[in-house]
C-alpha cells in the first residue's frame, strides 16, 4: 500500500470487511490508514451503513477503532436522509432494527405504522442474527399492495461479521424489486454517496480534486468495485471480506471482473498491510 499511498493522495475507504469484520479492527489495516494520513494522504471512510456519519463514528469507537485512521466519514445513511425528506412524505414505515433509528434526527419524517406510511425506509432486517429472508414475503406483498416505494439505505446484501454471512437491506430491496415495487438506493454503488465524498476531499484539501488522485478500497464486487468503476476511479479489491479468496487472489480477482468488467483494480491483497 506504500506505492498506492504514493500515488493516490485521497483514499475511500469502505469499513465493514476492511476496517473491522463488525466485532474488532484489523490492526494491520488501522495502521496502513495512519501511516497515509501521516505522510499526508487523506482517509474518507466511505460506507453503505444507514446511520448516520455520527452514529458510526461512535460504533467504531465503540469496537475500538483508532479515530487517527480517518478524517472524514460518509454513510449511505447521510444520503438516504435526503431520500427520506424527498419523497417519504413526512410518514415513514421503518424496516430495520432499532439501532437504526438515529437516522431520522433532524429530517422532521416521522416513523409511523404501514397502513399510515407514504414510503418505507429499510435499513436492513429487523434482526439480522436470526431472521429468515422468507420471514418477509408477506410484508413485501403488503408494501407493493399499498404501492409504497422503499428507500434502501444500504444497498449491500451480505455482509461478514466474525465467522457468519448475514443479510443487509439491499438484499430486501432486491426481493422488492424482483415483486415490481419500486426501489430508491442511497449508498455504493450509486453516484450521491461518491458525491458526497468528493465534497469533503475538496473540502479537506482546500482545492479541487481530480478523480485520478482518488483511490477507493473495497471487498464488496457489487458495491465498491463496481460503483468505483462507474464513478471513475481506481480500486483496490480486499479479497478477504466478503469476496472469497479461497482459491488465491488472482482467482478472486477474476472472478470480480467476470463480474464486474469495467472494473478499475489496481491491486487485489488479503489486508492493507503497508508493504
Amino acid at each position: 500500500m506504500q506505492r498506492l499511498s504514493e500515488a493516490y493522495p485521497v483514499w475511500f475507504c469502505d469499513i465493514w470487511g476492511v476496517l473491522h469484520d463488525g466485532v474488532r479492527p484489523f490492526p494491520v489495516t488501522v495502521a496502513t490508514l495512519k501511516r497515509h494520513r501521516a505522510r499526508g494522504g487523506k482517509v474518507i471512510l466511505v460506507t453503505n451503513s444507514p446511520r448516520s456519519r455520527l452514529g458510526v463514528e461512535r460504533q467504531l469507537l465503540e469496537i475500538g477503532v483508532d479515530p487517527e485512521s480517518h478524517d472524514r466519514i460518509v454513510t449511505s445513511g447521510d444520503v438516504t436522509q435526503a431520500l427520506m425528506i424527498a419523497h417519504g412524505g413526512g410518514k415513514v414505515f421503518h424496516l430495520g432494527p432499532a439501532r437504526d433509528h438515529s437516522i431520522y434526527a433532524g429530517t422532521g419524517v416521522a416513523q409511523v405504522p404501514l397502513e399510515q406510511a407514504k414510503a418505507v425506509l429499510c435499513t436492513g432486517l429487523f434482526d439480522d442474527l436470526n431472521d429468515r429472508l422468507e420471514d418477509y414475503e408477506a410484508l413485501l406483498s403488503g408494501m407493493k399492495q399499498r404501492g409504497l416505494a422503499m428507500i434502501c439505505a444500504n444497498p449491500d446484501k451480505i455482509v461478514k461479521k466474525g465467522d457468519r454471512i448475514l443479510y443487509c437491506a439491499g438484499k430486501l430491496a432486491e426481493l422488492y424489486a424482483a415483486r415490481g415495487g419500486t426501489v430508491l438506493m442511497a449508498g455504493k454503488p450509486f453516484s450521491p454517496i461518491y458525491d458526497l465524498a468528493f465534497a469533503e476531499a475538496q473540502r479537506l484539501a482546500g482545492r479541487p480534486v481530480e478523480r485520478a488522485e482518488v483511490l477507493a478500497i473495497g471487498d464488496g464486487p457489487d458495491t465498491d468495485i463496481r460503483g468505483a468503476a462507474g464513478y471513475g476511479l481506481d480500486a483496490v479489491l480486499v479479497a478477504d471480506g466478503v469476496t472469497d479468496a479461497g482459491q488465491g487472489l488472482a482467482a478472486a480477482e477474476a472472478e470480480v471482473r467476470r463480474a464486474v468488467p469495467n472494473a478499475r483494480i489496481v491491486a487485489t491483497v488479503h489486508d492493507l498491510a503497508w508493504q
